[in-house]
């Protein structure tokens, strides 16, 4: 673990330059806007240890992935997020000498990701080897209201010297990615125009023709006046830029405002690259850096009424779960269809940047509370839409019925290269057709599963029923050679998750169905002729309903993780010596596999979804025996413990797990954020707060609370969207007041009792 952030309300601040921690850094002070985002790295060249990136949404390339000897139904690459043209650079040279904080004196350091407004301000003093000294004030951000761009305002003011300065700002497309293999580059320059007042570079990709367009322009001021200088243009391959040579004068601000636009051919055609990039190049400067921010952080104010979560009492929690929201908020919007959220989201390479069940089993949660309706359900489109690529997935792995989606993806092909996930962890279908019914029982949009959810469930129960196989011995369905959420085991037979999942798929189709038989009939008969669904099939779900095959310990009075769980030895993760932890750093695979030790949430995974089906001393008697022997190497662990631990009334553990969660990448609990945020287990930290202290869930088609406040905060607070109301919960000590902000008359639950709430009225409880 490693604190050095400072805590602040509303912003992450880091005093002092900790080069070893720069990487950190660079992950943490990201920022975003749903279209791009890009790292901390420095404006001005560094030479010390950086990961450079800047990203654009769903451009990727089509690596080459490496199979062994099996190769039946492997993909044939592994897509990755690539890194994009370097738009923030800003060189520095004062009479000969580089600005470069690796080989100067810093003397002053200051880094503030503040996230009301949200932009990246960065404030130091340093003294160069020559012994000028000069303070560099850097402030940007990418905008939320012009996706297509970020703006920098970098000033330099030296303290004790007069001196000649060249000032570079430049686009550098000549990157690559960390994993490259062989440092093989992925992009080659199609075009680019150069001159005194801003530039153009244009770039595609060596495999599948994606194409970014680069534009930038600059103002140079010194005193407040347009500076007078020289320019001398710069073009290398994949470079364009300009050397602005002038005089410093001491303690004299000069003022440079870099104005960036990036644009892709995922949004615009090849010819309308250039001339859209320059129009809205030319709108952005004309408007200039202090009227962009302002509508940027306006645009902000607006998602920070609608999701923002206040805790009273415990700084460290309230910095924790805004610096979440802030990132979430960044990293998705949902404006399209065709897009996302990556592990990593903008903030580092690992995982790809591509889509897992992450989104539908913990993102969907959040943007269904804190957005408009159409954000969550485009998230859900996108899955239909990949729909046909998931029937393929599963008739590559010898299934010619139903589909498979992927565990991995960009645009629905299959793109894991191990085989433990690609093959058996196929419990991402149950979060697939979870998320279906979460949207839905959240929303009452059935209209979704007319158009779209019905086929996919339908699909993916297809699926099911031929991955199962009866056994005799057992008199049951069995599903065998499988690997469930907890990845610290690989090919067993009978995850109780996975059966437990595929077996609700089951259910839950066979009711959306014959619940459009009575409502829409016309409607599922069209589908049912579309997909050639037959009776026979519906028969088949229901005999593996009732015949599926679940592993228990009648002893303990608990489900099995999988078969022969117990043969394992049972040790507790609190007998562990500490030196061993993280496991996946210090242990052999082998001796991982060999150990009875939980990645993370497997049987709790499945108790969390379904909790409500389950009475609370089975879920207290289950989590009581895994929680123990979990060591929450995933980061998606710890907000489903703290979910059921608060449902438990358990404060002190739930307490516990919520930080663990919300400051997983603040403190590096894992010693794995300098390669990126983890942004899609960050939602989990909102569900902490929402369901899990503030008891939140919708059953029966209501809105219900059952709040559970930890002993060291004084209240908390969360606003949340449902079904056409704004609803805000206030928990204290001694009451909980529910306000509707904004909507319709609405009924609701408190701790199992129904109260009537008028628009603009609020109740105390």
């Amino acid at each position: 673990m490693k604190q050095y952030i400072k805590t602040d309300e509303w912003n992450i601040i880091e005093e002092g330059f900790h080069p070893e921690d720069q990487r950190l850094s660079e992950s943490i002070f990201s920022i975003g806007n749903g279209h791009m985002g890009q790292r901390a790295n420095f404006e001005e060249a560094y030479s010390g240890d950086s990961l450079q990136g800047s990203y654009m949404a769903g451009v990727y390339y089509t690596d080459k992935t490496k199979v062994g000897w099996w190769k039946n139904g492997y993909p044939e690459y592994f897509a990755k997020v690539l890194n994009a043209t370097n738009w923030i650079g800003i060189n520095i040279v004062i009479d000969g000498e580089s600005l470069d904080l690796a080989k100067c004196q810093v003397k002053e350091f200051r880094r503030v990701l503040n996230m009301k407004e949200g932009f990246l301000h960065r404030t130091l003093i340093a003294r160069l080897p020559g012994q000028k000294e000069i303070r560099i004030d850097a402030k940007r951000f990418v905008s939320m209201t012009v996706k297509e761009a970020g703006l920098i305002r970098y000033s330099i003011t030296p303290l004790n010297f007069d001196g000649e300065c060249i000032i570079t700002p430049y686009l550098d497309g000549d990157v690559k990615n960390t994993d490259s293999n062989y440092d093989e580059k992925f992009w080659t320059e199609v075009h680019k125009e150069n001159s005194a007042e801003g530039a153009v570079l244009t770039l595609k990709t060596k495999k599948l023709n994606f194409r970014l367009c680069s534009l930038m322009k600059y103002d140079l001021l010194q005193g407040g006046e347009k500076s007078q200088h020289t320019a001398e243009l710069i073009e290398k391959e994949k470079y364009v830029g300009c050397n602005l040579r002038l005089t410093l004068k001491q303690s004299e601000e000069t003022v440079l405002y870099k104005y960036v636009i990036n644009v892709t051919s995922r949004d615009k055609t090849e010819d309308e690259l250039i001339p859209y990039g320059k129009s809205r190049l030319e709108e952005v400067y004309q408007k200039g850096f202090d009227a962009m921010l302002r509508e940027h952080s306006a645009a902000w104010s607006k998602k920070w009424n609608e999701s923002d979560i206040a805790i009273e009492g415990d700084m460290s929690a309230q910095q924790a779960i805004r610096f979440n929201i802030f990132q979430l908020n960044q990293t998705y919007t949902g404006e399209d269809e065709r897009l996302n959220i990556g592990p990593k989201g903008f903030t580092g390479e690992k995982y790809g940047g591509s889509t897992y069940w992450d989104t539908e089993a913990y993102c969907l949660p959040f943007y269904l509370s804190t957005a408009d309706q159409k954000i969550p359900r485009n998230l859900l489109i996108y899955r239909y839409k990949h729909l046909e690529k998931a029937k393929e997935n599963a008739a590559k792995l010898g299934f010619p019925k139903g589909a498979l989606y992927p565990m991995v993806t960009m645009n629905g092909e299959e793109c894991h290269n191990e085989w433990e996930i690609t093959f058996e962890e196929i419990h991402r279908n149950g979060a697939i057709a979870y998320a279906v019914y979460n949207y839905v029982n959240y929303t009452g949009d059935r209209d979704y599963l007319k158009e779209y959810g019905l086929e996919v469930l339908i699909e993916l129960s297809r699926f099911w029923e031929e991955r199962v196989n009866f056994s005799k011995a057992r008199n049951s369905y069995v599903i065998l050679g499988v690997t469930g959420p907890n990845e610290y085991e690989n090919n067993v037979n009978n995850n109780w998750y996975t059966n437990r999942i595929a077996s609700w798929t089951l259910e839950y189709t066979l009711e959306v169905i014959n619940r459009m038989k009575a409502d829409s009939y016309p409607a599922y008969k069209s589908l049912e002729d579309k997909l050639s669904l037959k009776e026979t099939e519906l028969v088949k779900w229901m005999d593996i309903i009732k015949h599926m095959y679940y592993p228990v310990d009648e002893e303990r009075d608990i489900f099995l993780q999988q078969d022969g769980y117990l043969d394992k030895e049972q040790c507790l993760v609190r007998d562990l010596d500490k030196q061993n932890l993280p496991l996946n750093q210090h242990w052999s695979w082998d001796r991982i596999l060999r150990s009875c030790f939980i990645k993370q949430a497997d049987v709790l995974q499945g108790l969390y979804f379904l909790q409500d089906k389950y009475d609370l001393d089975t879920i207290r008697r289950n989590f009581n025996f895994y929680e123990p022997r979990t060591v929450h190497e995933s980061s998606l662990s710890p907000c489903i413990h703290a979910i059921l631990a608060a449902k438990l009334k358990d404060k002190e553990k739930a307490y516990g797990m919520y930080l663990k969660t919300a400051r997983l990448d603040l403190d590096n609990y894992n010693n794995d954020t300098e390669d990126g945020c983890h942004i899609t287990s960050m939602a989990g930290t909102w569900m902490s707060v929402v369901e899990g202290f503030g008891g939140m869930r919708v059953v029966e088609e209501k809105l219900c609370f059952h709040p559970v406040i930890p002993d060291n905060w004084k209240s908390f607070s969360f606003r949340i969207k449902f079904r056409g109301n704004l609803i805000k919960a206030t928990i204290t000590k001694d009451a909980v007041i529910i306000k509707n902000e904004n909507g319709q008359k609405i009924t609701l639950s408190v701790n199992g009792t129904d109260y009537t709430i008028d628009s603009e009225k609020a109740i105390q409880i």
